[in-house]
């Protein structure tokens, strides 16, 4: 008797760029928000005119990503399904789209942060070896009439030696390659890189586009319903036009630990250091990695508004008055360094893969000196 085949599952590895629960930018359907930049896209390539190197840059999760993936698809569509489609997106039935979706289309090359299987973790940055494997895709030769693309995401995480490599590329492309660099901070790109691209700013979302995002990927998750009324007014207002933001808010349980963030606030210079270390504890360990970032964005997201709120005198974005009691005129350079010091405290404990727990806490304790300044 025949044994049956055996059925080998391939694990599904975990993406940087892809937030838990939710698709991947090249996998997300329709982008909102960024029609004139989708018009102007598709126009370049129609008149033959396309130049071979785009800066995608605007702040995280605004849609640069699937901007980037959605141009590939419309470059990789025949002319009638350029023809036919919405903007940039030539149908999802078409060769391209599934190609793209699954990268395993013979014209695509993605240069990323790759998840180590050893070590059960991402690299701080994309190293030169990532960038080296542009000399035998790009040394391929493409069919007649064919498009080669290169996405790299993010061009911000580029090492040193990555980003010059990068740059030899850009110098001397190949015919009818295009390279689509997304970055949330283009100033930290290399000049040289810059100036070889055209670059293309994204504004964060508007309301209704950022509600229609929002609805796409919750429909397209695991996640039953939208947030309440309530919620949404509090998200709209942390996001800042980021649908991913509004994402992992929502998901990663942000809404509490906001409300963490200004308790303690609050209640500054006292602190119920108890209530500290349960949180370091919940979000010291690698399983809460996500949620680890989101309370140090939030973290720092606070400090930055109170500092904006004091300087400026407006209580638009601090209803609860924290910035007038905690920072005022007095304390404006205090909180300004304090930012600076968390944020590269932080870089540096993700980078070396320093104890987690320990920042936690001894971010709780510049705050609390910093309002006993």
């Amino acid at each position: 008797m025949a044994r049956a085949p055996q059925t080998i599952e391939i694990e599904e590895l975990p993406e940087a760029d892809r937030l838990e629960g939710f698709p991947h930018p090249r996998a997300t359907k329709d982008l909102f928000g960024h029609e004139d930049v989708e018009a102007m896209l598709g126009e370049s390539v129609a008149a033959g005119r396309l130049h071979h190197g785009w800066l995608i840059a605007g702040p995280d999760g605004i849609g640069k990503a699937t901007l980037a993936y959605r141009f590939a698809r419309h470059l990789f569509a025949n002319p009638a399904e350029r023809q036919s489609a919405t903007g940039l997106a030539p149908g999802e039935a078409t060769a391209a789209t599934r190609q793209v979706r699954a990268l395993s289309h013979p014209g695509l090359l993605v240069i990323r942060r790759a998840y180590n299987l050893k070590d059960k973790r991402f690299p701080a940055t994309i190293p030169v070896d990532e960038v080296r494997r542009l000399r035998s895709f790009l040394a391929l030769s493409a069919g007649e009439g064919a498009w080669r693309v290169v996405i790299v995401d993010s061009a911000d995480e580029l090492n040193v030696n990555a980003a010059n490599a990068l740059l030899k590329s850009l110098e001397e492309p190949p015919p009818r390659t295009v390279f689509l660099l997304v970055s949330s901070e283009p100033g930290r790109l290399l000049p040289t890189i810059r100036s070889r691209c055209r670059t293309l700013d994204l504004a964060p979302l508007g309301r209704e586009p950022l509600r229609r995002a929002v609805r796409q990927a919750l429909a397209a998750s695991d996640r039953a319903g939208e947030p309440s009324p309530a919620d949404w007014a509090v998200l709209e207002r942390l996001a800042r036009g980021s649908v991913r933001r509004v994402l992992a808010l929502d998901a990663g349980g942000g809404l509490a630990l906001h409300a963490w963030i200004e308790t303690l606030a609050k209640g500054l210079p006292a602190v119920d250091w108890g209530a500290v270390h349960q949180l370091a504890d919940e979000l010291g360990g690698t399983a809460a990695e996500q949620r680890f970032e989101l309370f140090f964005d939030l973290v720092l997201d606070a400090l930055a508004t109170w500092t904006r709120a004091a300087a400026t005198e407006r209580d638009g974005d601090d209803p609860h008055g924290i910035a007038r009691r905690l920072v005022g005129p007095a304390r404006l350079a205090t909180f300004a360094e304090l930012w600076e010091r968390v944020a590269r405290a932080k870089a540096e404990t993700v980078a070396l893969n320093l104890d987690r727990k320990a920042l936690i806490i001894d971010t709780v304790r510049e705050l609390e000196a910093a309002a006993r300044a």
